[in-house]
């Protein structure tokens, strides 16, 4: 497929991150490479397949929708005063700036640097691992709207459509998908 760079950056890259294990929290690398299909090189969850444990343990040939995890700083942000995270250490690979992350509708593109172009599977699910990490962090990542229904903040899941280096600083284009939107579910 080829794919088109659109419009002017619509927000940067502050962090990148990798983790080979299995760890809750993933080191930040001066940059990562993204492989079309597969995810960050180096990191535990590269793989066309899940490789998520949980999801492994119900069903390890299901496809992997979560081969890049993101999370926008303006979280952090949020977060800073009663958790002090920083980038990489809720389990993302890319830590933006400037986007609303959790506003974009399933299938968006998202085109970071160079070449690399991901696309939107959906919401990171928290887990239980995210208050063993900082004891009152899964509440803080998780609210209630005006009727009720289930907010996650903790970021987004994608896949990856091209491969590409993507480092701190790299732009980031966004590419809606044709309307009507899909708004986004846990993945």
């Amino acid at each position: 497929m080829n794919y088109e760079k659109i419009g002017s950056a619509s927000g940067i890259v502050l962090a990148v991150s990798k983790s080979d294990k299995h760890t809750f929290s993933k080191d930040n690398c001066s940059s990562i490479k993204l492989l079309k299909g597969l995810g960050v090189e180096g990191d535990a969850h590269l793989g066309k397949t899940v490789k998520h444990r949980s999801r492994v343990a119900s069903n390890p040939n299901q496809p992997n929708l979560r081969q890049v995890h993101l999370i926008h700083s303006e979280l952090l942000d949020e977060l800073k005063d009663s958790f002090n995270v920083t980038a990489g250490q809720m389990g993302e690979n890319i830590t933006t700036q400037g986007i609303d992350l959790l506003g974009l509708p399933r299938d968006t593109f998202l085109y970071i640097g160079e070449t690399a172009v991901i696309k939107v599977t959906g919401l990171r699910n928290p887990c239980v691992q995210i208050d063993q990490f900082k004891s009152g962090l899964m509440k803080a990542v998780l609210e209630r709207d005006k009727q009720g229904h289930l907010i996650r903040k903790a970021g987004i899941m994608s896949i990856v459509m091209e491969s590409g280096e993507v480092h701190p600083g790299d732009p980031v284009r966004i590419q809606l998908p044709p309307l009507p939107h899909i708004p986004l579910e846990r993945v």
